[in-house]
């Protein structure tokens, strides 16, 4: 299998075949599952998740809900489908206990990329 150059991965492959998700979703997912999956550690839906969140967060402040709507991503089963193209697309492993409904009991988007910056 050919080596991948994730810092100029242009995710076209996987966008061609599902353009819900824009690139710049899944390089941000893939930055937190390096960061997550360094040493080879296995990553729960719950902890990609929450690293999803805070990463947005520090990122994109107060745009992190206009930004990931704008990405085609608008809630945790949304993290779960683009997890899963990349699995397809050989981006990352897939363990037994993968699946996209893992996600489906994440947070509420617009609470948590909204919620902390209403006054």
């Amino acid at each position: 299998m050919e080596e991948i150059d994730f810092e100029s991965d242009t995710f076209e492959d996987i966008v061609a075949k599902d353009d819900r998700y824009a690139p710049g979703a899944y390089a941000l997912l893939m930055d937190v599952i390096r960061y997550l999956g360094e040493g080879g550690k296995h990553m729960s839906a719950e902890e990609i998740m929450d690293e999803f969140k805070e990463r947005t967060l520090d990122q994109y402040g107060p745009m992190s809900y206009t930004v990931l709507s704008e990405w085609g991503v608008e809630r945790c089963e949304d993290i779960g489908e683009m997890m899963s193209n990349l699995e397809d697309h050989h981006r990352v492993r897939r363990d037994e206990d993968d699946n996209p409904q893992s996600f489906l009991d994440g947070y509420d988007f617009k609470e948590a990329f909204l919620g902390p910056y209403q006054t």
